[in-house]
């Protein structure tokens, strides 16, 4: 028996333990990068009294990125979903786009905000990108663009989206928010199809509190985006077109450039507990834990677990309900798919029919908690209580039906 083995816990708290965290263990609690540096910038911003209106640092922070990424261009935007909103408008697309239903619903909504219709393809069993045979099947007379998500920081097949994308005659943009700092094909991931989105969200690996970014090497796209993004002003007294305010405020960007300052620390943290959770996971019967490609550059930030209850003995959500009560406080992602989501649901009732992995993938995938809010020996003991979950899979499963009755 393994030292890690010794020490597991014998009874969890769903059947009257104590939980094994006193405070709750969150999915990517927030980064805090360099904190004197920030406020540094926090004073010299106060000093300075230019709070937004294309600042010093978020022109210093859109350089930094576009260096980083290796892109000509990168347009800091108040939040990842503005950031697809503007997108869609800058490429004047019209009808229909092709996106994954296996996505944050905003990926959706922000089409739907343009008018334009969200066609829900199905995707890859192995990847859960976007299935490119998938795209190439629902194209119509109706569809402008194809908008991949990469996944977990996982690239979709970037190769042949883009072949079919020039065979029809499609735009191709890439949803990245999970993505920062991630390679695909050793190129940096922000330099594929006609421009990827970052979000820069608080739960990101790379925050600007709330933020994102649109990287490019499109010029004219670039020009029009930053027109966009102010209202549609093109000079002082000048309105171009019809923009929104989607401007990323100096605040923002002074903890993204903290952030960036400690970004490698931060992943290499990050590799540590991924490393931690893949010890202890091959231990569990049942569970698989997604890896990355190996070569590739990655930020290791999420922790995404897929659930065989017939080899686990416990279903996805049994287990989520375990890790729960011991202050875990996993996620079902990206659940319940935005074909099940409003108004997607009711446009299309039978959507699912035609995405069967989808399907599969919202009833399996969890995400457990990860970042720099998680140690190691967090990871280790969250991976001694999925061990102990499956040792007790059949008493596991009459307690949690007690506790939580079918409504």
């Amino acid at each position: 028996m393994s030292d890690v083995t010794a020490k597991m816990p014998k009874q969890l708290a769903i059947l009257g333990a104590v939980p094994a965290f006193t405070d709750p263990l969150h999915v990517n609690q927030p980064n805090l990068g360099h904190r004197k540096e920030f406020l540094a910038r926090i004073e010299d911003m106060l000093d300075r009294r230019w709070f937004t209106n294309d600042g010093p640092y978020v022109a210093e922070f859109e350089s930094r990125l576009a260096q980083r990424i290796g892109t000509a261009h990168c347009v800091a935007v108040s939040n990842g979903t503005t950031g697809l909103m503007l997108v869609s408008r800058a490429a004047e697309l019209t009808g229909e786009v092709l996106v994954p239903s296996f996505t944050f619903v905003a990926t959706a909504h922000a089409l739907s905000w343009q008018g334009l219709e969200p066609v829900f393809c199905d995707i890859d069993p192995e990847t859960w990108n976007i299935d490119p045979a998938a795209c190439e099947k629902a194209i119509t007379p109706e569809t402008s663009a194809i908008l991949g998500v990469h996944l977990f920081g996982r690239p979709c097949d970037a190769e042949r989206l883009g072949e079919i994308a020039r065979a029809h005659g499609l735009r191709l943009f890439f949803d990245a928010a999970h993505a920062f700092g991630c390679s695909h094909e050793g190129r940096a991931v922000g330099g594929l199809g006609d421009a990827e989105i970052f979000s820069f969200h608080s739960t990101k690996v790379l925050h600007t509190f709330e933020g994102g970014a649109i990287a490019t090497d499109d010029d004219e796209l670039a020009d029009r985006l930053r027109i966009l993004r102010n209202f549609g002003f093109r000079g002082t007294d000048d309105v171009a077109a019809v923009g929104i305010n989607a401007k990323m405020p100096e605040f923002a960007a002074a903890m993204g450039l903290s952030n960036l300052d400690a970004f490698d620390g931060m992943v290499e943290g990050n590799r540590a507990t991924f490393d931690a959770y893949e010890a202890g996971i091959a231990r569990v019967p049942g569970l698989r834990l997604r890896g990355y490609e190996p070569g590739e550059q990655h930020n290791w930030q999420y922790i995404v677990i897929e659930v065989v209850d017939e080899e686990l003995g416990l279903s996805r959500d049994e287990l989520l309900q375990t890790l729960e009560a011991e202050n875990v406080l996993a996620r079902r992602y990206f659940y319940p798919g935005c074909h099940r989501a409003e108004p997607y649901r009711s446009q299309h009732p039978s959507a699912g029919e035609d995405l069967p992995s989808t399907e599969k993938a919202l009833e399996r995938v969890m995400v457990l908690p990860g970042g720099q809010g998680v140690a190691p020996e967090q990871a280790a003991l969250v991976c001694d209580l999925l061990a102990v979950a499956a040792e007790q899979a059949d008493h596991l499963r009459h307690a949690i039906a007690k506790r939580y009755p079918p409504r």
